[in-house]
């Protein structure tokens, strides 16, 4: 039996304060992933031991990280 692929295309029209939230979302989440990669590797160089950081770690330093859904900065070093 052949595996049939589908796939389907969907077009958003997000108004501007959704492009806004989305922008910003997509922004913080790739400050946080290369600061989060940046100091696992800088940690890893000193300490010769993986660096188990986290998202929530740092919003003490950059409070605007609070303005974004938690769960899409969560996700980043899970995939």
């Amino acid at each position: 039996m052949r595996k049939i692929n589908r796939a389907v295309k969907i077009r958003i029209y997000p108004n501007k304060e959704q492009i806004t939230q989305i922008e910003k979302t997509i922004g913080c989440s790739r400050f946080l992933y290369n600061r989060m990669l940046a100091d696992k590797i800088r940690h890893y160089q000193e300490e010769k031991k993986m660096l188990k950081n986290t998202p929530a770690g740092y919003k003490k330093e950059y409070p605007w990280l609070k303005e974004v859904d938690s769960l899409a900065l969560k996700e980043i070093f899970e995939i």
